[in-house]
């Protein structure tokens, strides 16, 4: 069962970015200071990221390029009320994953969320 789900997440993630590839926002302005959350996490182990769900008009975004070899993106959806981001823990190192609220695909920022994430 855990490897059956483990094979369709990561079909379900290859799916959709393939998809969003073509298909690019653009990039997040000047970030405001926000909460800063720190994730120790396991090589090979997923994880998730959870942010409010926004009002009416507004998005949470990737808003700067982090290190993929060590947390990897997998899939987002809803759960009471929040966003969830799923990742899966890659080489062992360090990032920082920042997710930024804007209008839409808008370039001002009105929130930001950071991550720093450790894969031992």
């Amino acid at each position: 069962m855990t490897r059956w789900l483990a094979l369709t997440t990561a079909c379900l993630a290859t799916a959709l970015f393939a998809g969003a590839a073509g298909a690019s926002a653009p990039p997040v302005g000047p970030l405001p200071s926000g909460p800063v959350t720190s994730i120790r996490v396991e090589h090979g182990q997923l994880f998730a990221i959870v942010v409010p769900r926004p009002g009416a008009d507004f998005t949470w975004r990737g808003a700067r390029q982090s290190d993929a070899t060590v947390a990897r993106p997998l899939d987002e959806g809803e759960l009471n009320g929040n966003v969830v981001f799923v990742y899966r823990a890659g080489r062992v190192g360090s990032t920082t994953v920042i997710y930024a609220l804007t209008r839409g695909e808008g370039y001002k920022a009105f929130k930001a969320r950071y991550y720093k994430i450790t894969v031992l």
